[in-house]
């Protein structure tokens, strides 16, 4: 406020915030003769800082309740006023003095009002498009879909078009490179705590069917972490079914998938990230070329290395693991697949194979492979067009690694 209160003055008994705001409203009304907009971005910016943290968070509440109330009063000189923030916080907590509030976020005409469109892209930066794609060293249509699968796949509404994440795009245009660059703005340390705190697990944040109400909710009454994810674009919109009036829900793109996993990585592995991206990128190459024993081996080694946790007694705890390393490399991989005859620990889909994994703890691989074997798990993906592979993989708890596997052609 203080560069507009430098233009329309200030009076010397507008102390606190929300008087300031009020006075400066007026005056800018009276100067001007015109009625003022009122912009605000990041409304929720204070709150999210403290949403895990139920006292500082009515505090605080209280105090943006109190700085936003003249906008009631200043009604006659206001022309409109439009937020923006990243989550919803219900009417009641921050504007419970404002009645006449709209909420725009699933609007149909206003699909298109948040990111850049492909449209915009193919009309307006051809000359940024090619001038990546020279540096890139591919063709200006291979650099859009390189563009596309890595900050495309936002949807606010359904029907609405595809809209690219605007941070990365225009960073990846000028840097001439594609890379992971919302993420690398800062580590989403709040979306960690709200995960543990409602016991999500990294393969439980994708793809799922609700109904608006589930995910556009306000986030200070939430009772699971889904309107967190959705509102701050980890999920996004892909579909709907207009009559079941169910929304399906998932990761937008590939920068927000792998963004996620690395964030996450740290509690799976006693915060030894940097050996594990080291072992994540040698891991690509072993499965790349089709050399799932190295793979096996590599992760054998790695995980040894892990200190001890209590975490490592249960087999869900390497299930997540191996979500979250797979994930990394940019394949297909999916837990708990049904079957006619069960499920399968873990899908990993590559270019040229399909994997079928099962996990035992404490037990053989040999045992895991003749679950396998009996329930037929192959059967359930005869069609996929892929060589099958199935995985058995045994897990020593004491030693807190991978104890033995067997890789068998199906």
């Amino acid at each position: 406020m203080y560069g507009y209160e430098q233009i329309y003055g200030r009076l010397d008994e507008e102390v606190n915030p929300n008087q300031r705001l009020m006075g400066l409203i007026k005056r800018a009304y009276e100067q001007t003769g015109k009625k003022v907009v009122v912009l605000i971005d990041e409304y929720d910016a204070p709150l999210l800082d403290v949403v895990h943290e139920r006292e500082n968070l009515d505090v605080l509440r209280n105090i943006m309740r109190n700085f936003y109330s003249p906008l009631k009063a200043c009604d006659p000189y206001l022309r409109y006023v439009f937020l923006t923030g990243i989550t919803k916080f219900s009417q009641l907590s921050i504007f419970s003095e404002l009645n006449n509030i709209e909420n725009i976020s699933m609007d149909e005409p206003y699909a298109a009002i948040c990111g850049i469109s492909e449209d915009e892209i193919r009309s307006q930066m051809e000359e940024d498009v090619d001038r990546l794609a020279k540096n890139l060293e591919v063709t200006p249509e291979e650099a859009l879909m390189k563009l596309k699968e890595n900050y495309d796949g936002y949807h606010f509404t359904y029907p609405s078009p595809d809209i690219y994440n605007p941070f990365s795009l225009l960073t990846a245009m000028e840097k001439g490179k594609i890379g992971s660059y919302w993420f690398g703005s800062g580590t989403p340390t709040y979306l960690i705590k709200m995960l543990d705190k409602f016991g999500v697990k990294p393969s439980e944040i994708g793809r799922k069917q609700l109904k608006s109400s589930a995910f556009d909710a306000p986030t200070e009454t939430m009772t699971d972490a889904v309107p967190l994810l959705y509102q701050s674009g980890y999920i996004t919109i892909k579909d709907y079914n207009k009559m079941l009036d169910l929304y399906t829900l998932d990761i937008p793109n590939k920068e927000v998938r792998l963004g996620l996993m690395e964030s996450l990585l740290p509690h799976y592995v006693d915060n030894k990230t940097p050996e594990a991206t080291t072992m994540v990128a040698y891991l690509f190459y072993d499965i790349q070329n089709g050399d799932m024993d190295a793979a096996l081996h590599r992760l054998q080694e790695f995980l040894s290395t892990i200190p001890y946790c209590d975490n490592t007694k249960f087999e869900g705890h390497y299930q997540q693991v191996f979500y979250i390393i797979f994930s990394l490399l940019g394949y297909y991989v999916d837990v708990e697949v049904r079957t006619p005859r069960g499920r399968v620990d873990i899908v990993l889909r590559t270019r040229t194979t399909l994997y079928l994994m099962e996990l035992k703890l404490n037990k053989s691989a040999g045992e895991a492979m003749e679950q396998i074997d009996l329930k037929n798990y192959p059967e359930r993906f005869a069609l996929c067009g892929l060589p099958i592979v199935k995985v058995a993989v045994s897990f020593d708890s004491e030693r807190c690694t991978i104890g033995d596997w067997k890789i068998i052609n199906a």
